[in-house]
């Protein structure tokens, strides 16, 4: 991915090892040209292996692979083995669906521009140039697939159409139509048809030359430059800035993972990722009774990574991750700049003014490592920030365009939505992102503790009632593992060493701090609530088993449960305290849309943070050196060293 290093046990799989391995899978289980790769990726070694790995130590490769046949529709996991050459296990996976494919979604639209009921269907809309349409494949949920299609491989479309060649096609839908196709043989199955109010004239467009309006003038350059350089070094997927040092990882399915975080040379992290994430729309409407999107499991947020552009998405000194990835033949392609890396200012760091002292001030940095994915109509921007004094932050924002409906005028808009243009909507609808976070804070044991803020009763010791404790919990077993957050109590979790002391004679922590939650607004048996019970809690704390990454189940795509999922793991109540545990965070978005966010909406930002609690024992970043003043000399009244 970087500048050449030694191969590591955690380097992503390179393009020879993609190929190497759809060819040892055919050379030794004999497949033909109907089984194809839903996903590659490096099979990662055990956390012990990792951890106790030196350079110049052999590195074993394997890698990790999700199959299915379109011919039969049966899916299999396989691994291979790429240092000995030959596949090691094979297993069959019966009643379940892969994710789906960007090959698929592309082959469903050439086939259903050139399908003559799907075109005489459109010519009674009065639109007769398919290479205006956009046929738009989504995923069903088990519960909401038609009886008669529930052995297939099956998806449905959504139906837009550009008013130009360069037009923004999710401005203007095809009401009262959706596509059944069968994503194996590209078959259309049935037309769906349902209300159609018509297709209202809108203000959709957003490109300048669409759009039409006239620019600001009055924006000024800004440039962001390091005359000596940047602060940090990438070696291979190796990063180092000041104190901080971790790995960039990259797959299929997760997007860029981080690894081995570390603050001067102290555990932080194992691996932090995003292992789901979850868009329900909340509009029972013909038009959107069957939108929920998996975007990791259904669809992989790797696959839908875009490439970075200097001065547009990333602005500065920076250095770029190219990402390599596969398509469902197995196939390589690379992903250029997919990882944008670079350090930015950030206001002040820490200051006081003090009537003897003078002032002292220093600037914060912040170190960030960032990417992009495109997922059909909606962008997310994900941002891993590190800070000079031992904070992380993770931020998330949702950008693009999103999906609105005509309603009929005289029934007026449904009270799922909100108005958005000429008598059309866009549904309310919900992002949740589950946050996997391997937690090794000071060693490879923790234990998660609960902390509520609580008022102390007026009494003897209280007389004014001023008085506020915390109150720690543990979370002793899997029987407790969801957790909720409660704005009453201020409740946050700390990921503690209880095998360790600060100079304070208390344990380090780092303490997850929930500035992103919401809530799931579904009741237990709802279909959407059963695939993914995950989001029925702030906080999930379940023991470390490097098989259990995915918390909405292996396969959500036609899911009914979360098979393989949180639900399954935390049935044994595994005990928690002082073990390896994988805390996970449920956050997201909850989007009740605006006329502002149209046709094209501006970026809807959440973040949450990880902070150090106790892990040090003062500020760690006392240690920053000054700025230097725009005259020249230091941001300091005493002595000044900086030039």
């Amino acid at each position: 991915m970087g500048t050449q290093a030694p191969i590591h046990p955690l380097t992503p799989l390179s393009a020879d090892e993609f190929r190497a391995t759809a060819a040892i899978l055919r050379r030794d289980r004999g497949l033909d040209g109907s089984w194809r790769f839903a996903g590659i990726e490096l099979a990662e070694p055990a956390k012990v292996l990792v951890k106790g790995w030196r350079a110049g130590d052999p590195v074993e490769r394997s890698a990790f692979a999700v199959l299915w046949n379109r011919a039969s529709n049966e899916a299999a996991e396989a691994v291979v083995d790429l240092t000995g050459d030959r596949v090691t296990s094979w297993t069959d996976v019966p009643g379940v669906t892969p994710n789906f494919t960007v090959d698929e979604w592309h082959e469903v639209d050439v086939a259903m521009k050139s399908h003559p009921d799907v075109v005489a269907a459109l010519a009674e809309r009065g639109i007769t140039d398919m290479d205006l349409v956009l046929f738009d494949a989504w995923t069903y949920a088990r519960a909401l697939m038609p009886e008669q299609y529930a052995d297939r491989r099956l998806g449905w479309c959504d139906i837009w159409v550009r008013r130009t060649p360069h037009g923004n096609p999710y401005a203007h839908p095809v009401p009262g139509m959706k596509l059944i196709v069968d994503m194996n043989t590209c078959e259309l199955l049935e037309i769906d048809r349902g209300p159609d109010p018509g297709m209202p004239e809108v203000k959709g467009e957003y490109v300048p030359e669409e759009w039409g309006g006239e620019q600001r003038t009055d924006v000024a350059p800004l440039q962001i430059v390091q005359p000596e350089g940047v602060s940090f070094t990438l070696e291979g997927e190796e990063l180092r800035w000041q104190k901080w040092s971790m790995r960039v990882g990259f797959n299929y399915r997760e997007g860029l993972t981080l690894h081995a975080v570390s603050y001067d040379g102290r555990d932080v992290a194992h691996r932090m990722s995003f292992a789901e994430m979850i868009v329900p729309y909340r509009d029972p409407s013909f038009e959107h009774v069957r939108r929920t999107a998996y975007d990791i499991g259904e669809w992989g947020l790797g696959f839908m990574t875009t490439s970075l552009e200097l001065g547009c998405d990333c602005l500065g000194e920076i250095t770029y991750l190219d990402a390599t990835l596969h398509d469902s033949q197995g196939e390589p392609f690379t992903i250029g700049n997919a990882i944008c890396i670079h350090e930015e200012d950030n206001a002040i760091l820490w200051k006081h003014v003090d009537e003897h002292a003078g002032a002292e001030v220093r600037r914060m940095r912040r170190f960030v490592v960032s990417f992009h994915a495109t997922v059909a109509n909606y962008e997310y921007i994900v941002y891993w920030r590190f800070y000079q004094d031992g904070n992380i932050e993770c931020e998330v924002r949702a950008t693009g365009i999103m999906v609105t409906t005509p309603y009929d005028l005289e029934a007026g808009a449904p009270q799922t939505g909100t108005r958005v243009d000429n008598a059309t909507y866009a549904p309310i609808h919900q992002h949740f992102i589950v946050a996997r976070l391997d937690l090794d804070v000071d060693g490879p044991t923790q234990t998660v503790v609960e902390v509520d803020s609580e008022v102390v009763p007026i009494g003897p010791d209280n007389p004014h009632g001023l008085a506020v404790r915390t109150v720690a919990t543990p979370v002793r077993s899997e029987s407790e593992a969801g957790r909720d957050f409660s704005w009453e109590r201020q409740r946050g979790w700390k990921v503690t060493n209880p095998n360790a002391t600060n100079a304070h004679g208390d344990h380090p922590a780092y303490k997850l701090v929930p500035s992103a939650s919401i809530p799931a607004f579904l009741e237990a048996g709802a279909p959407q609530f059963d695939r993914a019970p995950v989001i029925g809690h702030t906080v999930w704390v379940t023991a470390n088993h490097p098989e259990e990454r995915w918390p909405a189940g292996a396969y959500p795509t036609q899911s009914t449960t979360d098979v393989r999922g949180i639900s399954d793991w935390v049935a044994d109540d595994e005990p928690l305290e002082d073990a390896d545990v994988v805390l996970w965070y449920v956050f997201g978005i909850h989007h009740v849309p605006r006329p502002e966010d149209w046709p094209v909406m501006p970026a809807d930002t959440v973040a949450w943070w990880l902070k150090p609690f106790g892990f040090f024992d003062e500020n760690p970043s006392l240690d920053v050196p000054p700025s230097p003043r725009a005259s020249g000399s230091c941001c300091v009244d005493g002595e000044c060293t900086c030039h």
